[in-house]
């Protein structure tokens, strides 16, 4: 096929991904802080721009060593430059999600071309694990962007045009994006792409490749930019290196102590869903892909090192006793690239017949969706009250409209996919934008569960009447709400609760209150204070004539004052 003309005109392309830029960065602000990850990692940052300390992240005062600081740091600096708001919390993970698409992009551009480039790009942005977690203040989309730019830079350092320094200078890329990646969330930077590494060269018996991987001025290089916080944050607190490499990541992986096991076949389905709307593509062409990705001289080959990544992370946590979706979003990107070739290299009838597939299993869904959301509703709610799944309907049937339309506007796109046409980038970008459409109209829904998983709304109806006091303490009683000290703009005093609070409550107990009777002692002898509860501890302080004005309340809190 002729891949040359197979692009719009310079001035379209920029339209279409200037389009893809702005709906990327248009829905941080339109939704409250969720708990608990998004409340969580907006509070630290909160804490670390406020006090200044950037070597020790705090939740609500407390030592939390469970993740490194990159997050922290560059959400703080968002904070210093724009101010404590919910689209700031977010910006990095949004940033670092399309930072990671450049990325694919570049690496296509340098293995195939623009075109490449281009369909690579293009596919990422609409991968919907990809898009939608890009969205949310957790710490996924960082450990990704910067996983995505150390198999780009290892990718086109090892392609077979590189000169030596060309090579040297993108494994410096890729060592530094592992610091990054390290740093973002720990040694997993290093375990994904090393393990992929291995796994590759043991398949394809490519051991030369060690030899082009620069280790010495490399190591250094990651070492430099990753030992220094390390350093400085075990030599003040003594409690960090234990805690983090010991209980937060061997233990992590080894057990399923912190609640998260799975069956073996729990990523399945996030495989399936995560990678649409090119998971057909994706399911007919690897096979494909590993065939005609032969090793070219020096004897690398990138499709197969994508799809062994890809493989690599997928099986190792699916052997983890430690399971949660996100963990697998480090293989989409390679797989974005191995898509967007396989939509240039793929004959028209199986690509139109693979796209036709894929539009009539969209339909069907959002046919099922459209006339039965009502009675499948109470089966999905996951604990979530009848009426507010009722209300993220709306946002579900407008979703699966538009991921239906694009699903529509591919297929016939690629029924004209000629040799020579634009035909098959129009359907790649019907889908990327229809897919990245449809993951936006969802994530802006997702405010309808602020009623239960934040505390925005509470705690505004708390000082509808008179702000809080600054210097009265706030107490989180048998009950700890991630988002609270985020809308309250500063710390909680947690009372009958450990969790995950549990090593800095160990490190400086004087910052919680062990026990309920504990505290009711210090709230009785204060002269004004707030807190927030269960209604059942509520209504059990009620009866032991326990002072407390109630200023707020749901189904799941109450909020008092002291006076």
């Amino acid at each position: 096929m002729n891949w040359s003309s197979a692009l719009p005109p310079r001035s379209v392309l920029w339209a279409v991904f200037a389009a893809i830029a702005l709906l990327w960065f248009a829905n941080l602000d339109n939704r409250s802080l969720l708990h608990p990850d998004e409340g969580r990692y907006g509070e630290i940052a909160r804490e670390m721009a406020e006090t200044g300390d950037w070597v020790t992240p705090r939740l609500s005062g407390l030592k939390y060593f469970e993740k490194p600081p990159f997050q922290y740091w560059m959400t703080a600096a968002a904070y210093w430059s724009f101010g404590v708001h919910e689209w700031t919390a977010r910006l990095w993970p949004a940033l670092a999600g399309f930072l990671a698409i450049i990325a694919v992009g570049y690496a296509g551009c340098a293995l195939g071309g623009a075109v490449l480039g281009a369909f690579a790009a293009l596919t990422l942005a609409g991968t919907m694990m990809h898009a939608m977690l890009s969205q949310a203040a957790t710490l996924d989309s960082g450990l990704s962007f910067f996983l995505a730019l150390a198999f780009s830079g290892f990718v086109i350092a090892q392609r077979p045009a590189a000169s030596p320094g060309a090579r040297r200078a993108w494994m410096w890329v890729t060592w530094a994006a592992l610091a990054g990646a390290t740093l973002s969330k720990g040694p997993i930077g290093v375990v994904l792409p090393g393990g992929a590494l291995v796994a590759y060269t043991v398949i394809t018996r490519d051991f030369a490749l060690w030899r082009r991987l620069h280790p010495v001025s490399g190591l250094m290089l990651y070492l430099a930019l990753t030992a220094p916080w390390f350093i400085a944050v075990s030599r003040a607190n003594d409690e960090f290196a234990h805690f983090f490499f010991v209980h937060e990541h061997f233990q992590r992986f080894l057990t399923d102590q912190h609640g998260r096991a799975g069956p073996w076949y729990y990523f399945v389905p996030f495989l399936v869903a995560g990678s649409l709307p090119w998971f057909p593509l994706l399911a007919y062409g690897a096979r494909r892909a590993w065939r005609d990705g032969a090793p070219a001289e020096p004897g690398f080959s990138w499709q197969r090192f994508a799809l062994v990544w890809a493989a690599f992370v997928f099986l190792f946590f699916s052997a983890s006793g430690s399971k949660l979706a996100p963990y697998i979003l480090p293989m989409f990107a390679p797989l974005a690239l191995v898509a967007g070739w396989l939509t240039l290299t793929l004959e028209q009838r199986p690509l139109f017949r693979l796209a036709l597939l894929g539009a009539v299993v969209t339909a069907a869904a959002a046919l099922v969706v459209l006339t039965g959301y009502e009675s499948i509703v109470p089966r999905l709610g996951g604990g979530q009250p009848a009426e507010i799944m009722h209300a993220y309907g709306a946002w579900v049937k407008a979703a699966l409209v538009v991921a239906t339309a694009g699903a529509a506007a591919a297929t016939i796109a690629f029924r004209r996919a000629a040799d020579g046409t634009t035909a098959r980038f129009w359907g790649v970008a019907a889908l990327a934008l229809s897919g990245l459409g449809a993951v936006h109209l969802a994530v802006a829904g997702f405010d309808v569960f602020s009623a239960t998983r934040s505390t925005s709304a509470i705690l505004r109806a708390a000082q509808a009447s008179a702000p809080f006091a600054p210097g009265a303490p706030f107490y989180q009683v048998a009950m700890y709400d991630q988002t609270a000290p985020f809308y309250l703009g500063r710390t909680t005093i947690p009372v009958a609760y450990r969790d995950e609070l549990a090593l800095g409550i160990d490190a400086e107990p004087d910052k919680q209150i062990p026990t309920v009777v504990a505290w009711r002692a210090q709230w009785q002898a204060q002269a004004q204070g707030y807190a927030m509860m269960p209604p059942v501890t509520y209504e059990w302080l009620a009866t032991e004539s326990v002072p407390m004005r109630v200023l707020a309340r749901d189904a799941r809190r109450v909020v008092v004052s002291r006076q």
